[in-house]
């Protein structure tokens, strides 16, 4: 009897240690990145050279292609589109449900080109000195391949997952997000629910000099709006000029809201990014960083910022931009009326008529009417917590992957992440090494040519599947 019990016992361990094997097994597997190069590479240039431009906007042929690459290999996908030429792909990998999903979301769609001003044709992926050149490396298909990689390698390697992962790509966010995620949300949010969400942002990961200095991960962003300047005056004959001439009216307060300086305030995403941009810089800026966590110091600092770094002082408070003007309609008449459009960004947190009464005190001129227009905007507020399992996560991938600091980031433009934050999910802005050098030569996103590393954009893919695995992976 002794000898049978001791049987069954080495037996079990024997199971155990078997089982434990097999599992510790599942767990060591991981692609080999440089063998994939070429596939990465190959969806990559397939899916660029789709002219996806929006306006007018055709993501199908783009999404048709995601979808028979990802069914090929055996992923389940669904489809949804209000728009049959503006389809939504969704893929889901199951995981055992102990955990909450995790959703890879990138866009199809691309910001229009003038193909004049373009080196290499903007829809060729041409590669050159390193480099692919084309509309969309950048924003956003950089993310799509780095998605659709990460989704095959799960899958061909049958990853053991506690989460589902699933891959949105979606149409519309250049401008159109009523056919993107704002129908995903309001109609099919049970099918991209999700703990965190991993999307685009620009310079992620910013290098100077070909070396990287820091890591910036956009966890808040600020909102959109669009404000309409009206100046009004008497019309007459333009060879006697007229003190109240509309446009000169309009110029004054063109150049007032220029120089606005709003309310500054910081947020917990804004102060850690400037305390660590301190830790990672020396001399002057880096006091100047340092000054900005500072009440009394910080209004000098924007006013520094105004005119050296406006990147920075969008930061701290709401910002206007002149883009567009009309006025008049013939050489010889003094109009009536000149209006302009202003680009408005303001803070997750700001009051929208608080706003726009402080820039009316600072334009000062009752003859020139300030008010908001209709704009596609987001939703306010919903800020990505900073003490998350997937924000460490992403701290510890880009220590290993571009050996920097993190720094949290709040994004001066939109991105549709804002929909789902305020649906409760943390999402977090990541992308490939971008050079700060490019964006002076012409190159990046939205600009007049744009183009991306291939040696960055492969590192992406890599850092992609560490987050996701590390986050998702069975324990």
């Amino acid at each position: 009897m002794r000898r049978e019990l001791r049987g069954r016992t080495l037996a079990t361990c024997f199971a155990v240690v078997l089982l434990l094997s097999g599992v510790s097994g599942q767990q060591s597997k991981s692609p080999d990145w440089t063998a994939l190069e070429e596939e990465t590479m190959r969806h990559f240039q397939a899916l660029i050279r789709f002219d996806s431009s929006d306006p007018p906007g055709n993501e199908k042929p783009a999404a048709d292609y995601l979808r028979k690459v990802l069914e090929d290999n055996g992923i389940p996908v669904q489809v949804f589109a209000i728009e049959a030429h503006r389809p939504n792909v969704v893929a889901r990998l199951k995981g055992n449900g102990s955990k909450r999903p995790i959703l890879l979301m990138a866009h199809t769609d691309v910001v229009s080109v003038d193909a004049a001003k373009w080196t290499h044709p903007p829809f060729s992926a041409a590669r050159a000195d390193g480099y692919v050149y084309g509309r969309g490396t950048l924003d956003d298909k950089d993310n799509v391949v780095a998605s659709l990689m990460v989704m095959l390698m799960l899958k061909r390697l049958n990853v053991p997952l506690d989460r589902d992962v699933i891959l949105l790509a979606e149409s519309g966010e250049e401008g159109s997000t009523h056919v993107g995620i704002d129908f995903m949300v309001n109609q099919h949010f049970d099918q991209i629910d999700a703990e965190y969400c991993l999307a685009e942002t620009f310079d992620f990961v910013v290098r100077e000099g070909g070396r990287v200095r820091y890591a910036a991960v956009q966890t808040t962003e600020k909102l959109p709006r669009a404000i309409q300047l009206t100046a009004t005056g008497v019309a007459g004959h333009g060879s006697v000029p007229l003190v109240d001439n509309p446009i000169v009216r309009l110029g004054a307060a063109l150049e007032r809201a220029s120089n606005w300086h709003a309310i500054i305030r910081l947020n917990e995403t804004t102060r850690t990014y400037f305390a660590r941009l301190a830790e990672t810089t020396s001399g002057d800026a880096a006091q100047r960083y340092r000054d900005v966590l500072d009440p009394e110091k910080v209004a000098e600092i924007d006013r520094y910022f105004h005119v050296h770094e406006p990147s920075k002082a969008a930061l701290l408070h709401a910002t206007a931009s002149p883009t567009m003007v009309n006025a008049g309609y013939r050489l010889n008449v003094i109009p009536s009326e000149a209006k302009a459009q202003l680009d408005v960004r303001i803070l997750p947190d700001d009051d929208p008529v608080a706003v726009l009464e402080t820039l009316r005190k600072a334009i000062d001129n009752p003859a020139v009417r300030a008010e908001y227009v209709p704009r596609g905007t987001r939703p306010a507020g919903a800020s990505s917590r900073l003490d998350s399992e997937a924000f460490r996560t992403i701290e510890q991938a880009v220590r290993r992957h571009y050996d920097t600091g993190t720094l949290p980031m709040m994004f001066t433009a939109a991105s549709d992440m804002a929909f789902l934050r305020a649906k409760g999910v943390q999402c977090y802005g990541i992308g490939p090494a971008v050079d700060v050098e490019d964006a002076p030569k012409g190159f990046g996103p939205h600009s007049d040519q744009e183009r991306i590393l291939e040696s960055e954009l492969h590192r992406f893919v890599r850092f992609t599947w560490d987050v996701v695995t590390e986050l998702a992976t069975r324990r």
